[in-house]
């Protein structure tokens, strides 16, 4: 078996695509790793009680930052 990625630029593409998915010719899959990131984001924010404020997360960024430039 082979995998390639494809850019479907016309409709039409995806209705001959989905044709011959219907024909067993081949398997159409969605791409995980665009699901990935949307799903960290839900598995934390499911656990915390409220999302950080704008303030809290330039501090956080700006302590990193310095930590960073330091070395």
């Amino acid at each position: 078996m082979e995998t390639i990625r494809i850019d479907i630029l016309n409709p039409k593409a995806k209705a001959l695509l989905k044709d011959l998915a219907n024909l067993d010719l081949i398997r159409i899959k969605k791409d995980k790793s665009e699901n990935a990131f949307s799903e960290v984001l839900k598995k934390f924010r499911s656990k915390s009680d409220e999302a950080p404020s704008l303030e809290e997360i330039t501090k956080e960024v700006e302590a990193v930052r310095k930590t960073r430039y330091e070395k």
